[in-house]
């Protein structure tokens, strides 16, 4: 059994519904990411070239702090920890939205703080095509995420798979989720929490149910 799983996606890929539906049936301790609570979210999609660099680092030190916190402070009552997000989104982000002067400053102070936040043992990523990420992102209505284009979802897809793939370290598990409904569809939510529960051996896995 693992203690520390990372359910990880592109925007609109359904992680903080999954995360938080296998925290309360696993008894686990949930970290979601607190996105709504930055300021600069909204302003980096009206502006991405004027906000940037700001939005990057905001999230890396909420990211940072979060993470610290929780794991300073285990849980007497269960083993098991959950969280919407991997640390290391904050580079891959960072890495399609900024410039290259800033990207090489920021690269350095991520890994300052990357070094002592603990790995996942597991990360699971939610693989979506964009027709679909789009579909779901318009279905939450957040106003700010409404203009986000194919091309943007496209480029943090990119970033993510590049990453991934290039782990020697760590067991990653891609889903292809097109044709899952792990939402409303009981099914296809069991077998999606019962494939991520199987031991995996360190390397990339890719599944697709059939």
């Amino acid at each position: 059994m693992y203690n520390y799983i990372v359910i990880e996606g592109n925007i609109g890929a359904g992680k903080t519904s999954l995360s938080t539906r296998m925290a309360n049936e696993l008894n686990a301790s949930l970290i979601l990411e607190q996105f709504e609570e930055n300021s600069f979210l909204p302003k980096f999609y009206e502006d991405p070239l004027r906000y940037s660099f700001p939005l990057e680092l905001s999230f890396l030190a909420d990211r940072y702090q979060q993470l610290k916190n929780h794991f300073n402070k285990p849980d007497l009552f269960t083993t098991l920890t959950i969280a919407d997000y991997f640390i290391f989104k904050s580079l891959i982000f960072a890495s399609r939205n900024l410039e290259a002067l800033e990207y090489s400053l920021y690269s350095r102070l991520f890994s300052i703080v990357s070094s002592v936040v603990p790995r996942p043992e597991l990360i699971v990523y939610l693989y979506l095509n964009l027709e679909n990420l789009k579909r779901n992102i318009s279905k939450r209505g957040r106003p700010y995420e409404q203009n986000i284009q194919f091309e943007y979802l496209d480029r943090i897809q990119t970033g993510y798979l590049d990453f991934l793939r290039q782990q020697n370290d760590l067991r990653v598990l891609l889903i292809d989720t097109n044709n899952l409904d792990f939402v409303n569809n009981e099914h296809d939510y069991t077998w999606l929490k019962n494939e991520i529960l199987k031991e995996y051996p360190i390397g990339m896995h890719t599944l697709v149910k059939g």
